[in-house]
């Protein structure tokens, strides 16, 4: 239960080291649904460094996503972060960003910028070296645009295993929840049953290992829909008691639950 090619997340962000109290603070919020909260305690640091400003556009991009609103904030957040780049790496990452709002923007019909989110992710391609730690994320994007907007199921497979194969390398655990996630949905077209429940329940025990709350409801409701009853309706219902906890968010399962004729998910 997703928008297709979501990934409820931008999963490029860590959860923040242990030991730095500002990483913890703003992963505390944004697993929270708090972007906002979370875009503010790190505006201060953004202004002259380019690592917190591509963390803070990720942040208002994540945002989106989960609530369809605040895409000037994000457009605002990314620009900045595109001006302070200096090294390709960063460049890469922040084209990577850019690739994600467009694609979130089509998504969920803000409006067209299919062509702009290729664009951007083949830049970000060329500029990331292949050690780099954010090309698992892009591969993982590529997937999204291969699948959703590409239509290409072979290509988003690929490019999925590759960014499945590339977090576990760079010890990227939340993107592995995305990817997991995605592998599975995939299985579930294949009429793969078996596979989709084992790659939905290990998305939804990361999460909830590194409570990250936000993602919590949409990979419940996920592994519902190849589980049997009576446990289906039990976790939809938990997904729900979730949504209605963070205030309708994310809203695209908000409205799915509602119309599920179970009832028990409505927020």
């Amino acid at each position: 239960m997703s928008p297709p090619g979501s990934s409820n997340s931008d999963s490029g962000l860590r959860t923040g080291r242990a030991d730095d109290p500002l990483d913890t603070a703003v992963w505390r919020l944004r697993s929270r649904a708090c972007w906002k909260d979370a875009a503010e305690l790190l505006a201060p640091h953004a202004a002259g460094d380019a690592a917190v400003a591509l963390k803070r556009s990720a942040i208002l991009i994540e945002r989106c996503m989960y609530t369809s609103q605040g895409w000037d904030a994000a457009e605002d957040a990314l620009r900045a972060a595109e001006a302070l780049a200096l090294t390709d790496d960063e460049r890469g990452a922040i084209a990577c960003e850019r690739g994600y709002l467009a694609y979130a923007s089509t998504l969920l019909g803000n409006r067209d910028r299919a062509d702009e989110a290729r664009t951007a992710l083949g830049r970000a391609a060329a500029l990331l070296g292949p050690g780099s730690p954010t090309r698992p994320l892009l591969d993982f994007r590529r997937g999204l645009i291969s699948q959703h907007l590409a239509h290409n199921p072979t290509g988003a497979l690929a490019a999925f295993q590759r960014a499945h194969a590339g977090a576990a390398a760079h010890g990227d655990t939340l993107l592995r929840s995305f990817t997991w996630r995605h592998l599975a949905g995939m299985a579930e077209e294949e009429g793969d049953v078996a596979e989709a429940r084992r790659g939905f329940a290990e998305s939804l025990r990361i999460r909830e290992e590194l409570g990250y709350l936000v993602g919590i409801a949409p990979a419940l409701a996920s592994l519902a829909d190849v589980e049997e009853e009576p446990e289906a309706h039990r976790l939809r219902a938990e997904a729900g008691r979730l949504v209605r906890l963070l205030g309708g968010v994310p809203v695209w399962l908000a409205e799915q639950l509602v119309a599920h004729p179970d009832g028990d998910g409505s927020p």
